[in-house]
């Protein structure tokens, strides 16, 4: 498989861990987004979105959007499973996962926060006012519904990983590297904190990724 990527990106990061963890042999290619890449017409080829991920299995055009990735991944291949099998708990998983991913993610990325400067002449420090915001509402949700469901274990659904925890580690990765205050977001800091404690995790972290910041 070959994925294009990004190392800040949250969405590709999930997708790494799924790779890392299903034990699934892949090459990454790092798109610059701070540079534009994405905007370049040899990539609009590969996704006319702009966005990473995308990932090839094999022929035919890429996969595209880092929960239909995570699907496919989760039914056409071996390794560790990341839904759970009783429906109930797939259904959870799903809706923890679309919290970060469809309701939270979505306002913070680049095109986001460039649009906002740009086209509103927003200041840098309004921009990240908005963008904290947006990151508090997902992470009090998360907190909410973790610390009070009882499906909740040393993960968001029992004691296996699933989509929901590589939702929230991507999620909690990028409170670190925009600011994010988190001590009222314990059962998230916890549950996050067992994500990275896991050599796949680790090792799909974005600040050990070509092109990240050195720490």
């Amino acid at each position: 498989m070959h994925m294009y990527g990004n190392w800040r990106s949250a969405a590709a990061f999930r997708v790494r861990i799924a790779l890392k963890l299903k034990g699934i042999a892949y090459e990454e290619t790092f798109i610059d987004l701070d540079a534009g890449d994405q905007h370049k017409p040899e990539f609009r080829t590969i996704n006319p979105q702009g966005a990473v991920p995308a990932l090839y299995d094999g022929d035919g055009p890429p996969l595209t959007q880092s929960l239909a990735i995570l699907d496919y991944l989760e039914e056409t291949q071996g390794g560790v499973l990341l839904l759970p099998e009783e429906p109930r708990a797939r259904a959870r998983v799903r809706s923890l996962a679309q919290v970060v991913a469809c309701d939270t993610h979505p306002l913070y990325v680049p095109r986001v926060r460039t649009f906002l400067m740009e086209e509103y002449g927003l200041p840098r420090d309004r921009m990240l006012a908005f963008l904290r915001n947006a990151f508090e509402t997902g992470l009090k949700t998360l907190e909410t519904r973790l610390a009070a469901e009882p499906g909740t274990g040393r993960f968001c659904q029992g004691d296996a990983v699933s989509h929901a925890d590589l939702c929230l580690v991507s999620l909690w990765v990028g409170t670190g590297i925009f600011g994010v205050e988190t001590a009222a977001y314990p059962t998230v800091a916890r549950i996050a904190e067992a994500c990275l404690a896991l050599p796949e995790v680790a090792e799909a972290h974005p600040l050990r990724q070509p092109g990240a910041p050195a720490v």
